[in-house]
């Protein structure tokens, strides 16, 4: 049965408006955004199917492309409009986070790094540099693949960050294996972190290591 021949009251985009997108399962979020279905199956019924076959939502949304447009009613068009509500996401948090005190609003760091960095295949060193209010200037990633003492080099977060005249940074790396517990080169590039920048008086405020949608700060470890 196609959709449009369900009730009022339990077709997706109706229920949303309704009740808000909170109130929808996978499948019902999932139909929205795929809108059609294919040949016997509503899009309900193709995006349960895909559920099923991926092993669940953020799999879909964390696919290859080439994973993704090999699955039955999916296609290079549904990738690229995927990609692009995943990337409005991630600039509706960072705009967020520029508008901000990162003290008074610390879920919004939180949730800007996860969304920058639980997803990456590899490790990714990256420095949130902040202003004199603790508001944000600017995010970059520095550097890539194993972190430790002998891939980070202080020196170039010292000069990137007097680039940007910071008077404070947050520093941040994922672990792709998703466990958050720190390395001793986690600590010990921290220590050297803190020291290089105090010598040109910019502070870190802490070091996030993020894992599979969890974070560890250094700070509330009581590590800085």
């Amino acid at each position: 049965m196609a959709i449009t021949d369900w009730p009022c009251a339990e077709r997706p985009r109706e229920k949303l408006l309704r009740k808000g997108p909170a109130a929808l399962s996978d499948a019902e979020l999932l139909a929205i955004f795929l809108r059609t279905g294919c040949r016997g199956k509503s899009a309900v019924d193709l995006a349960r199917d895909l559920l099923n076959d991926f092993g669940g939502l953020r799999a879909i949304l964390e696919a290859s492309q080439s994973r993704f447009c090999e699955s039955h009613g999916l296609g290079k068009a549904k990738y690229a409009q995927l990609q692009a509500v995943l990337e409005m996401a991630k600039r509706h948090i960072a705009e967020a986070l520029h508008k901000t005190n990162v003290f008074t609003q610390p879920d919004h760091v939180k949730q800007y790094l996860l969304s920058q960095l639980q997803h990456q295949e590899r490790e990714v060193f990256a420095v949130l540099l902040l202003d004199s209010q603790h508001q944000l200037i600017d995010y970059q990633e520095l550097f890539f693949g194993t972190i430790n003492a002998a891939s980070v080099y202080p020196r170039e977060v010292v000069k990137m960050a007097l680039s940007h005249n910071a008077a404070a940074v947050i520093l941040a790396h994922n672990h792709p294996s998703g466990i958050t517990e720190p390395s001793r080169a986690d600590h010990h590039i921290t220590r050297e972190l803190i020291k290089a920048l105090k010598t040109v008086d910019i502070n870190v405020l802490d070091h996030f290591i993020i894992g599979d949608n969890t974070m560890l700060s250094f700070a509330e470890q009581g590590w800085i």
